[in-house]
């Protein structure tokens, strides 16, 4: 505060101070307490809203536990709610999609930040950025079509003699969230990109040339000199890629098939489709723990600070 009082005065630093104290209040926090209190309130008609029905309970949470089915896994037989199975597998393929994307964004984020000639990088990042210059809807469906059973990806396949005959890849080949962990992956590859290219780029080089004149080898220089120094980057990309992916509706409803439900389909259901907003608020805020208990989780792995993951 001492700091932006000197460097901008006091008029400045005040409407700086009331534009995010009204941003926090009208876009976070109000909201979220909205959400909060409607899940604890039941479904009813609108002539029994606030009459002597209208009470405080666990029920909306309850059916977040309520019908167990026999179902799957990854690909083991449980019997468990469906939405619990929902609500698991969108954890479980959200962290494979931050780690595959993890897995292709450092090397290039490596490369750009100390490989990569100065004058050729902003071109470099120009054509990365393209992708972007098309809708989430358009990215979407450009991969419906790839992967369609006719698509180019099946020709070029059976074509050079890989697949005997075209593959229906929406229904999934190895799980049936294959297509949609493909169009995560693509659309959510730059939230994890750029975070570790900042850190990396922040890495003075003479520490990378002391390494390697000491004697390391590649990937001991890696490990002990650059991902330490990187942590920041990728516990922020981890937390953006994680949280885009497990709260992304439009992919999965595209990509998806009729046994890969994501748990933002299941809370449209009850909002839009069986218009009980107050179902929906409960497992709206189920994702908001879930996402709370990954910043955490993100932070206690990478030994950061929340300061750290917000840089």
């Amino acid at each position: 505060m001492g700091d932006l009082l000197r460097r901008y005065g006091t008029g400045l630093t005040g409407t700086f101070f009331v534009l995010t104290a009204f941003w926090l209040l009208a876009l976070v926090i109000l909201p979220n307490i909205t959400l909060l209190e409607a899940s604890f309130r039941p479904y009813l008609p609108v002539t029994e809203i606030g009459g002597p029905k209208d009470v405080y309970s666990f029920d909306n949470y309850r059916k977040f536990t309520a019908n167990p089915i026999d179902s799957n896994l990854l690909a083991i037989p449980v019997t468990m709610p469906i939405h619990t199975i929902t609500f698991l597998n969108t954890v479980i393929y959200s962290a494979v999609v931050t780690f595959v994307t993890f897995l292709l964004s450092y090397p290039l984020a490596y490369y750009l930040a100390k490989i990569a000639d100065p004058k050729s990088l902003p071109t470099l990042i120009l054509l990365l950025f393209i992708p972007l210059w098309v809708s989430e809807a358009l990215r979407a469906f450009a991969w419906y079509i790839i992967l369609t059973l006719n698509g180019p990806l099946n020709a070029v396949l059976t074509g050079v003699g890989i697949l005997e005959k075209p593959i229906r890849w929406q229904n999934g080949v190895f799980t049936a969230y294959d297509a949609i962990m493909i169009g995560l992956v693509y659309t959510y590859v730059l939230f994890m990109l750029f975070p570790i290219y900042g850190s990396v780029q922040s890495l003075d080089r003479n520490q990378i040339e002391a390494a390697e004149d000491l004697g390391a080898k590649w990937w001991q220089t890696h490990w002990r000199v650059i991902l330490p120094h990187a942590k920041p980057g990728i516990a922020s990309g981890c937390v953006m890629v994680f949280m885009l992916s497990a709260g992304s509706l439009l992919v999965p409803a595209q990509l998806g098939s009729t046994r890969s439900n994501w748990f933002t389909q299941s809370i449209q259901q009850w909002m839009l489709e069986s218009q009980d907003w107050n179902t929906g608020a409960a497992y709206s805020f189920l994702y908001i723990l879930l996402c709370m208990v990954v910043v955490l989780l993100v932070m206690w792995i990478f030994k950061v600070k929340l300061s750290d993951i917000a840089k």
